[in-house]
């Protein structure tokens, strides 16, 4: 009944405008159609130029609505990200620049030469210094852009220093899943033909230096102020990991491993207490459209001191000694009935 309502609605609002396009015409034709297009044009002008002021308005409001919910009052919570929110700003000073005065030469342009009987239009065809003006000005400007967005880019994405420490990020539908090498400081090799129920990310526990790794899903522990290089895979289709907090994303793909390092700056505990929300955590978010449950694909970072780190990584066990434990041989279970002596049935007197 609701979708046939609707279907109604739409039919009376288009015969409606029909009716007032056919209205319009005929008062064209009755008051003379050069006439009318001249009123309109006075009418239109004044429009757009409502259109400007509300419009710019309207820009401004929303800033001053929302701005405050986004994640940049918070800052960055790495190092490298006050690079890019840095970069961030500057881009959107110039391009806001920009728009804001072209907006205003366009809606003044529109209204100021309206039609009129006593001015005639200026045929202006073409102009080489003008032409050059407004492609090499935009040109220096967005090659300048272009600059330090690479130079940020290579930074992050080039060798992570000696001191980080390394974390294996791995997305598949629809999870996140960490290793970390152990004491050897080196991660085992991996070969997609292991991958099984028991060994979801395929190491080979062939090669020595997986023995020791790590292996946990769904939340990372990091250390604050230490840089912290991620090798990014996925296991199926194309993910991205995603840390707004952190301004950082890198694509996961399928048998390509991508790199990405950054530095936190803030402890989780930090954040809660600057954010004045006691329910906040890192997110890793993935950032490419990836199955139907996309939305869900989400992981949990958790920053903390570096006491801290050390003994939770100290309170893990290495995957290859939690498989062994799981695949022991359980001992045997003696039966409880063995050990009782077995109780003999006693003849009853029989009555003469």
């Amino acid at each position: 009944m609701k979708a046939f309502l609707m279907v109604v609605l739409g039919i009376l609002i288009f015969v409606v405008i029909f009716q007032i396009a056919k209205a319009s015409e005929y008062v064209s034709v009755l008051k003379g159609e050069e006439k009318t297009r001249k009123q309109n044009n006075r009418i239109n002008a004044f429009l757009l130029m409502g259109l400007l002021v509300f419009g710019l308005i309207g820009v401004w409001y929303c800033n001053e609505l929302y701005y405050g919910k986004t994640l940049f009052p918070q800052g960055s919570a790495s190092v490298e990200g006050e690079s890019l929110d840095r970069m961030f700003m500057i881009t959107t000073a110039i391009t806001g620049l920009v728009f804001v005065i072209t907006q205003i030469l366009l809606f003044w342009f529109a209204y100021k030469y309206q039609e009129s009987d006593n001015r005639k239009a200026f045929y202006y065809p073409h102009n080489n210094k003008l032409e050059l003006l407004w492609t090499t000005v935009p040109a220096i400007f967005l090659t300048v852009l272009v600059v330090f967005g690479l130079k940020y880019w290579f930074k992050i994405t080039a060798d992570a220093p000696k001191d980080a420490i390394v974390v294996e990020v791995t997305g598949h539908q629809f999870a996140w899943e960490f290793r970390y090498p152990g004491a050897d400081k080196m991660l085992g090799k991996k070969n997609f033909k292991l991958t099984n129920s028991d060994n979801n990310l395929g190491v080979d526990f062939n090669d020595p230096a997986s023995k020791d790794d790590i292996h946990v899903t769904g939340t990372m522990h990091i250390p604050v102020g230490v840089p912290v290089k991620m090798v990014i895979g996925s296991q199926d289709v194309i993910h991205d990991v995603g840390l707004p907090h952190f301004r950082l994303k890198m694509d996961a793909v399928p048998g390509i491993p991508t790199t990405q390092w950054f530095t936190p700056k803030f402890t989780t505990a930090q954040m809660k207490d600057k954010t004045k929300n006691p329910d906040f955590v890192y997110e890793i978010a993935c950032d490419q459209l990836c199955g139907a449950n996309h939305y869900a694909m989400r992981g949990v970072i958790v920053v903390e001191t570096m006491e801290e780190y050390k003994k939770w990584l100290a309170e893990q066990k290495s995957e290859w000694q939690s498989l062994q434990e799981k695949n022991a041989p359980k001992p045997a279970v003696a039966d409880s009935n063995a050990s009782k002596p077995v109780q003999t049935a006693q003849a009853l007197p029989v009555k003469k």
